[in-house]
């Protein structure tokens, strides 16, 4: 379990600064109105019934729940299996991991998910996400990285063997 103990730390981090985040924004941001912070960048707290995007909202609270539950135990097994080395690929699974949690929490008390930072342009603007979502994300790329690198490794160690 020591070797673990770094990942369920960040894990833990990542699900207490995402609720300190989502209750700041709760408390001192107006729903649904555009606070400019750059040309490209804003604040705008609104409320998700669905996963990323607004994906399957027709799901249901306890739809929902489930799916985020289904992936946090599939991630949790990736990462049992992805052998201690793979330094990256754990911090990423625990970055997955805390993001998914942060909104589940947020599922579980409000019913929805508190989103708020926004990418616009002035003809164009992106889904509006949170902090766990970024997280979820970065974690994401950092798998994909982690998988390349291997890769990369591999097809190196193969050439030298011949």
């Amino acid at each position: 379990m020591k070797s673990w103990s770094p990942y369920v730390v960040l894990v833990v981090i990542a699900i207490a600064l995402d609720q300190w985040i989502k209750q700041l924004v709760e408390n001192g941001l107006a729903f649904q109105e555009k606070v400019d912070l750059l040309p490209f960048l804003a604040l705008f707290r609104t409320y998700n019934t669905g996963i990323a995007f607004s994906m399957f909202q027709s799901f249901g609270d306890i739809g929902l729940v489930v799916i985020a539950v289904l992936v946090v135990a599939f991630v949790l097994y990736l990462a049992t299996r992805t052998p201690a080395g793979h330094v990256v690929a754990r911090i990423a699974f625990a970055l997955i991991i805390g993001g998914a949690l942060g909104n589940l929490v947020d599922r579980a008390v409000y019913g929805h998910v508190i989103d708020y930072v926004l990418f616009h342009t002035p003809v164009w603007s992106f889904a509006v996400f949170n902090l766990a979502d970024a997280f979820i994300s970065i974690g994401a790329a950092l798998v994909v990285f982690d998988e390349l690198i291997g890769w990369r490794r591999e097809a190196k160690s193969q050439d030298l063997g011949n």
